[in-house]
């Protein structure tokens, strides 16, 4: 079967160019209503789910953005891989502002504002996330954007804090010493909920700036911001083109079973609206229990 491919746009991505048969989704979800209609069409053979993170016009902060319904959406609509384009800071002096990052591990710094888990509710489960990024997921991003001409890094750390607020100096300093390669607000709980779906997730890191830690924070216009920004965007768009030719083949992974030994309730005594509600994420498991 065709992998269906989902795209979350973050900053400055709001839409993919050269879709046809465009159609818009609103979905319905037991969390809520998703950040905005889902756009779906074909980048030529192959079909394609695309979700604006904020919602058009850029309306919801990190913490404000909807990450169970929006992934819940996304499974419902069949995708089965997920590509997370996120502007982020820079916390390493050889990511410059303009490169592209694939990160394979993330340091979550958020603060307990954001549900994480599809879980509870009377069903209890617990998901392997040492490894939180889909390998292959990463080896297709990186060979696509390097395919695009893109300055990019393979692998790193991607630190998610609460935001909206940027770090403070001392803070972005700690952060550095922790050996993180990238800042950024989104990323958690998204790839966590991804992981709970079963859903391949992985992440073209923008990066914009150079975060308050380096000399040249101060010197650094909004205007120049937006500029990498834009740039980025046109870059991440490339990339999106090079990458769906081979997650559209890429080989069924682990991470379509990562709820198999996750699940620790006893089916019989999982409420009926529970499982009515997560019907799409542990249908499959609970079939014959």
């Amino acid at each position: 079967m065709q992998n269906t491919i989902g795209v979350i746009g973050g900053s400055g991505l709001y839409e993919i160019e050269g879709l046809s048969e465009i159609k818009e989704v609103r979905q319905k979800t037991p969390f809520g209503e998703p950040s905005d209609a889902y756009i779906t069409g074909f980048l030529g053979d192959v079909k394609m789910v695309f979700l604006p993170r904020h919602g058009r016009g850029h309306k919801l902060l990190p913490s404000e953005v909807p990450y169970r319904a929006n992934i819940y959406g996304m499974k419902q609509m069949g995708v089965q891989r997920i590509i997370s384009v996120s502007a982020v800071g820079s916390m390493k002096e050889q990511i410059v502002p303009g490169h592209i990052v694939v990160p394979d591990q993330f340091f979550d710094r958020t603060q307990g504002k954001r549900a994480s888990s599809f879980f509870g509710s009377g069903v209890v489960g617990h998901v392997q996330f040492a490894d939180p990024v889909c390998p292959d997921m990463v080896d297709i991003l990186f060979n696509a954007a390097q395919r695009s001409g893109a300055a990019t890094h393979k692998g790193g750390t991607y630190l998610c804090i609460e935001g909206p607020n940027f770090s403070t100096r001392a803070e972005s300093n700690i952060y550095r010493n922790w050996g993180v390669d990238v800042i950024g607000m989104t990323n958690i709980p998204e790839a966590r909920l991804a992981r709970e779906a079963e859903i391949c997730y992985g992440t073209l890191a923008l990066a914009t700036d150079y975060d308050c830690w380096h000399d040249d924070h101060d010197d650094v216009s909004v205007d120049a911001v937006l500029a990498i920004i834009k740039k980025n965007v046109a870059m991440a768009r490339n990339i999106i083109k090079e990458s769906v030719e081979q997650l559209k083949k890429s080989a069924k992974c682990s991470c379509s079973e990562a709820l198999k030994y996750a699940i620790m309730t006893d089916p019989s005594l999982i409420p009926a609206q529970t499982r009515r509600d997560l019907e799409p994420i542990i249908g499959k498991y609970l079939a014959d229990r």
